[in-house]
């Protein structure tokens, strides 16, 4: 075991080994006839499984954090406007799918998974506004016992957790972006694609999707220590072909 796997399992017990101990559900156990993505009853089917969580949070309008992972609602609830334009008490009415789910607080889904599942959230941080989805997340997962750790693609979002709560477990989510993606230049994206923002964010491990591997820099980082889950696989098949180059993966479509 090198220095830095005695750090992590010392910084972060629990939470550390778990990270690689069973796949992840992409926004929980959901199905298109079945449970909606990123409701209650998701993440009950995915932690009843033995599998791990992994949610989105945005915040709403007073500054809740709350699991969706669209920026409009329209998809998941037929409604108009932004997550962040409505109160948490409202989107909380919002059906899922028109079921009996409605869209969850990040303290909700968090009691509902309790200890069972280790929970990836991902933090949908628009470019330049870092600070108060954070914070609100850090409240909320102040009353968590279960293990867990944040994710996301925002490099300065990470930065934020690594100097202010760096006890909370971080993995840093990319993929093969390409220029305009995110309004990313050029050279912003082959950055990125390289995982130089890997610098900035600090993280404990990688969250790579599939578009981008193999990939010889996370190769290098792996083979110093640092974890990589890949994104997403949907299917058996795709399990195999990845399976040299991931620790762990969040999956959607099928069940491991």
């Amino acid at each position: 075991m090198s220095a830095l796997v005695q750090d992590r399992v010392a910084s972060f017990g629990e939470a550390w080994t778990r990270l690689t101990a069973a796949p992840f559900a992409h926004r929980g156990l959901w199905s298109p006839d079945g449970a909606p993505e990123n409701s209650l009853s998701a993440f009950q089917h995915a932690a009843e499984r033995g599998f791990g969580v992994e949610l989105d949070v945005r915040l709403s309008a007073d500054g809740e954090a709350m699991v969706f992972h669209d920026e409009s609602l329209e998809r998941m609830t037929g409604r108009a406007g932004r997550v962040g334009d409505h109160r948490a008490a409202d989107l909380q009415s919002y059906s899922l799918n028109g079921g009996d789910d409605a869209i969850p607080t990040l303290a909700e889904a968090l009691t509902v998974i309790g200890a069972q599942a280790m929970v990836l959230i991902e933090l949908k941080t628009p470019s330049g506004e870092v600070g108060r989805l954070e914070q609100r997340v850090h409240d909320v997962l102040i009353d968590h016992h279960g293990p867990l750790a944040v994710i996301g693609f925002n490099a300065y979002s990470h930065a934020w957790f690594a100097e202010r709560h760096p006890k909370v477990l971080r993995g840093l989510n990319s993929h093969a972006f390409v220029a305009g993606e995110g309004r990313l230049s050029r050279e912003a994206a082959q950055s990125q694609r390289r995982l130089e923002h890997v610098s900035t964010a600090k993280p404990h491990f990688l969250a790579l999707g599939l578009d981008m591997l193999p990939s010889p820099e996370a190769a290098k980082l792996r083979a110093k220590g640092m974890p990589v889950v890949g994104w997403t696989l949907r299917g058996q098949e795709e399990c195999a072909v990845h399976a040299e180059s991931l620790d762990n993966y969040i999956f959607e479509g099928f069940v491991p």
